[in-house]
């Protein structure tokens, strides 16, 4: 699995959970929609994204979209 595919797989994990989270919890949990989707919105214009870099010093090879 490549860095590219990890961010998306991980970015789809957390949607996914918060909206679990918000019906069972609280709405609040949104928020949490809101934070990954602002991140995959600002890191396709500027190419920087924090999962990205945890997951390449976690050892996993780079794709291309995050070099």
């Amino acid at each position: 699995m490549t860095v590219d595919k990890a961010v998306f797989a991980f970015a789809g994990v957390m949607v996914l959970l918060s909206v679990a989270l918000a019906y069972l919890v609280s709405p609040w949990w949104l928020l949490l929609t809101v934070f990954v989707g602002a991140n995959l919105v600002q890191s396709a214009f500027t190419g920087f994204c924090p999962a990205a870099i945890v997951f390449k010093r976690m050892g996993f090879p780079t794709g291309q979209a995050f070099n």
